[in-house]
Formats: structure tokens, sequence, C-alpha cells
């Protein structure tokens, strides 16, 4: 699972489909993050310790999308399938009105949750992120077709644990602006190539993507009625910040925070930033609900 202790205490929860991973660090309100495809919990490393230390009680699963150490070979890794995951997640770990903060393949699962299953969500965050028909991003579109050739998973897992081959455009050269780390790769890529069950878990979830399933969900994101922060990255060209306007042409209750100097991974390019727009955020809306309701 990530291996970072900046990331807090490693815990368990098993749910339906299999067990799932986390850390968690800090008290106070629940945050919890979802990652996308071949990344983990680490992908907040950054981001987490300066969240915890202002009150905030941060949650990182491990999502199965192909870079975690348990697999789950019961689970529904469909993009609903996975939307239903977090939100059992959510119940079997007692968390309520919690603020999910998503970036990339994991935006595109929350949006799902959003429109689906939203009972124990207060707010959301999203960061660059599946929207609409992105879902893969051009760039990616290979992907769901080369999960159907037997041993191309493993092959690109291979590939891509190479640092000068993953920082390629085609791996995750266009994602972030900053230089990658060789710790970072190799917890992602690691995984997959040393366990079989994990690999058909990737498998599985990239058969599943499919636009018909944000295109779906971004039908009914107006009925969503909670606030969301889309902290959105001007110069990522994966995901345009002209996803983000639509998006908030859907949402009732939605406000757009550009971002410079980043692409898709704002976690790893500005966590900075990243920290400061969820820490305002989190604070000002809970003000909101106290003086709206003060008993």
């Amino acid at each position: 699972m990530a291996f970072s202790d900046a990331l807090g205490t490693e815990r368990e929860v098993v749910l339906a489909g299999g067990r799932i991973r986390y850390r968690e660090r800090g008290e106070g309100p629940p945050v919890v993050f979802v990652h996308g495809l071949l990344a983990n919990a680490d992908l907040w490393r950054d981001v987490v310790p300066g969240l915890a230390a202002t009150g905030l009680r941060c949650v990182a699963p491990d999502w199965p999308f192909g870079a975690h150490t348990v697999p789950v070979p019961d689970a529904d890794l469909s993009p609903p399938g996975a939307a239903a995951l977090i939100g059992e997640f959510l119940e079997r770990t007692d968390l309520r009105e919690v603020t999910l903060v998503a970036n990339d393949t994991g935006g595109a699962i929350v949006q799902i949750l959003m429109a689906s299953r939203p009972e124990r969500v207060a707010r959301v965050v999203l960061t660059p992120s599946d929207s609409f028909e992105r879902f893969f991003p051009p760039l990616f579109g290979y992907l769901p077709h080369l999960a159907r050739v037997p041993g191309t998973v493993e092959l690109l897992l291979r590939a891509i644990a190479v640092p000068a081959l993953a920082r390629l455009p085609f791996a995750f050269g266009g994602l972030a602006r900053t230089r990658l780390p060789d710790d970072l790769i190799a917890g992602v890529t690691v995984p997959g190539r040393r366990d079989p069950a994990v690999r058909d878990d990737l498998r599985r979830f990239l058969r599943g993507v499919d636009r018909r399933h944000t295109i779906a969900a971004a039908r009914a994101l107006s009925g969503f009625d909670r606030p969301v922060l889309l902290v959105w990255a001007v110069e990522d060209r994966i995901f345009p910040i002209s996803l983000a306007h639509r998006l908030a042409g859907l949402l009732p209750r939605a406000r757009i925070v550009a971002v410079h100097r980043s692409r898709t991974f704002v976690p790893i390019d500005r966590p900075d930033r990243l920290i400061e727009e969820i820490r305002e955020f989190v604070r000002a809306e809970r003000v909101d609900v106290t003086e709206a309701d003060p008993g």
C-alpha cells in the first residue's frame, strides 16, 4: 500500500468485495481522498500533513485502481461499482458529513457517487478529473482496449516501472510539471508487477471505463445540492479547465479556483495551494451550516 508515514496510521476495513487499506491522520471533520488510475494514497502525501495540522481528520485509502497491494477479486470494479465501493467504505468506517477530495480517474468515480449515493457526503473538492466524454481522455483512450489483450497490462506495468519511460507523455509525463520522484513511480508499479491478482483487478477496472458513465452522472449532477470546489489547473491539457466550467454550469453550488504552475496532479505540483483551498472551503462551509442551523 502507500508507504509514506506522512499519511498517518495504517488501517484496514473489510468490505463486501474485499479489504481496503488506508491511512489516517489528524482529528476533526473527515476528509476522504480518492486518487485515480495507477495511483495510491501517496498521491496525497504532501497534502495530508498540512490539512491534519489544521484540525481535519484525513483518511487516504488505496483504492483498487491498479496500484493497491490487497486484491479485491469479489469486488465490482465497473465505474458504478467503484462508486458504490467508496460509499460502502464511508458506511463501514462510519464517516459522516465527509469532504471528498478527488483527482484524475478518481474524480470520475466521485461524480458517479455524487449522482447515485451522496448520503454521507457534505462537500466535494474536484481537482482535474475525467468528466463528460473524457473518460478516458484521448491520450489514454488506448487503455481499455489494451486491457482486453492478454499479457499487455503486465507489459505496460513493466514499461512504466522504468522512470525514464514513466515520465513520457503516454504514461505520467503529461500529468505533472514536477518531476515525479522515483519512489512514487515504484510505489504504483510494484504491486501489479508482483501480484497477478492485482493485475486482474486493474484489467477489470480498465475494461469497464466508458464515457457513458460520466455522461450519465453529469445529467444527474444538477440534483447534487452540496457545495463543490473545482480546484483546476489552468495549464492542464489532459483535463482542460473548460471541463471545470462545464461542471460548474451543472452543479447548483459550485465554485472554480484556477491554479497556475500545475497540471493534472495538483496534489504534487501545488500541494500548498490545495491545502489552503481545502482548509478554507471546509471552514467556510461549516461556518455557513452553523449559522444557518445553530441548534
